[in-house]
C-alpha cells in the first residue's frame, strides 16, 4: 500500500515584495549574466518576508526566445541567519514563455522566516548568458 505525501491546506496567498524592487510590482525581470570580476552578478534575489506565512512558493517565467539550461536554487532564510535550501535543480531549460511553480514549502517549526531567496543563473553553459526571465514570490496563510 502507498503513502500519501502529505497535503498543506491552502489558503491566502499574497506576493512578497522583492528586496530592492520600485514597490510598485512584486515581480522581477532578470537576465542571466557572466560573473563580473569588479562587482556582484545578478544570480541572487531575495524577498521580504514581513509577516507569518503557513507556506512559501516560488514562480518562474521564461521571457528570452532562445533555450538555455542553467541552475536554480531555491532557501528559505531565517531570522537567526541559517537557511534552509528547498529549491536545487542543476539544469533547468525552460521554453520561452513557460513558467514554473515550485512550492508550496510548509514554515519551518521552530523558524522564522526572513527572506526567500532565487538564486538562477551560476552557470558553465554561455548559451544561458543574456537569457530574460521573470520571478516572484508568494506567502501562504
Amino acid at each position: 500500500m502507498a503513502s500519501a505525501a502529505p497535503v498543506l491546506a491552502q489558503g491566502r496567498c499574497e506576493f512578497l515584495q522583492p528586496v530592492g524592487g520600485n514597490g510598485v510590482t512584486p515581480i522581477i525581470t532578470k537576465t542571466i549574466s557572466v560573473a563580473n570580476p569588479f562587482g556582484r552578478p545578478n544570480w541572487n534575489t531575495d524577498f521580504y518576508v514581513t509577516k507569518p506565512y503557513n507556506s512559501y512558493k516560488f514562480f518562474f517565467t521564461a521571457n528570452s526566445s532562445v533555450s538555455a539550461t542553467y541552475p536554480v536554487e531555491g532557501y528559505l532564510k531565517f531570522t537567526d541567519g541559517s537557511n534552509m535550501q528547498v529549491i536545487n535543480d542543476p539544469s533547468f531549460a525552460p521554453p520561452m514563455g513557460t513558467g514554473k511553480m515550485w512550492g508550496p514549502f510548509p514554515a519551518y517549526p521552530g523558524k522564522t522566516v526572513s527572506q526567500l531567496n532565487f538564486k538562477i543563473g551560476a552557470t558553465a553553459d554561455q548559451a544561458a548568458t543574456g537569457f530574460t526571465y521573470r520571478i516572484s514570490t508568494q506567502g501562504c496563510f
